[in-house]
């Protein structure tokens, strides 16, 4: 079924990486992970549990660490970090705050500390600080990405493509920035557009699980929901597949919902 699809799509121009977005509806937002992560099963949310019960150890040590030596800024960046993969964003934030204010001038702690502040909401924010953390002469792309991401949250979509064009131009057909590129259009309700795009991404890197689930709601949202189900169920076991398929159903109900609003 997807033969069709991978010739439909001609070239087009993450946050996100680093930092992705999402819309279930009208104007309004939600940050990606409301959304993949919806795409989760019970089992998956329990194996993250397990995962973090297991790093607890390693969590301990690099917070005694940090504390040895909160100015080192290798030291709170990977705290910072570590402390954004747990969920604990506004603590990322307050860390990397700190280590900026003592280092104003380190590049990735201005990166680590956008990013942070993108994950906590702090959108505008986030995307004066990225600006900050890469220069025109020397470009970042996953910075670029990330700008736009934050962009797009903020509802300045078409300027937000252009971070993500400029993006592409570094690293041609790099499908975290193609997947951010195409969630932006459906933010503007373009649904073939993103669909072009989002098909791109899906054909550069088919097992990244964010991009096969974002394409998957834009055919669903199109009314090609026996399509999307099939893209969200490749490769899982079957109970894993019916999780994700409900998430799916769910997430269409809902943005139905709110267009018969």
């Amino acid at each position: 079924m997807f033969k069709r699809l991978s010739l439909a799509f001609p070239p087009a121009g993450y946050l996100c990486s680093a930092v992705l977005i999402l819309a279930l509806g009208g104007c309004q937002t939600t940050g990606i992970e409301d959304v993949t992560g919806a795409l989760g099963g019970k089992q998956e949310s329990a194996a993250k549990t397990n995962d973090k019960a297991r790093g607890r150890p390693d969590m301990d040590a690099l917070r005694e660490r940090y504390r040895a030596k909160p100015s080192d800024p290798a030291i709170a960046i990977e705290y910072g970090k570590a402390l954004r993969d747990g969920g604990q964003r506004a603590q990322a934030v307050a860390v990397l705050e700190q280590a900026v204010l003592a280092h104003p001038g380190n590049k990735a702690l201005l990166a680590g500390y956008g990013r942070a502040l993108a994950d906590n909401g702090n959108f505008q924010q986030a995307f004066d600080v990225l600006g900050r953390a890469h220069s025109p002469e020397d470009p970042d792309w996953r910075i670029l990405s990330a700008q736009g991401a934050a962009l797009d949250q903020l509802g300045r979509n078409e300027e937000a493509q252009q971070y993500y064009a400029a993006a592409l131009k570094i690293v041609p057909d790099e499908p975290t920035v193609l997947s951010n590129l195409g969630l932006s259009y459906m933010l503007q309700n373009n649904l073939p557009r993103a669909e072009q795009v989002l098909g791109r991404a899906y054909q550069r890197n088919q097992n990244d699980v964010r991009v096969r689930a974002n394409l998957a709601l834009v055919l669903g949202l199109q009314g090609r929901e026996a399509e999307a189900e099939i893209l969200v169920k490749a490769d899982l076991p079957p109970d894993q597949a019916a999780a994700k398929v409900t998430a799916l159903r769910q997430l269409l109900a809902k943005k139905q919902q709110r267009a018969d609003k």
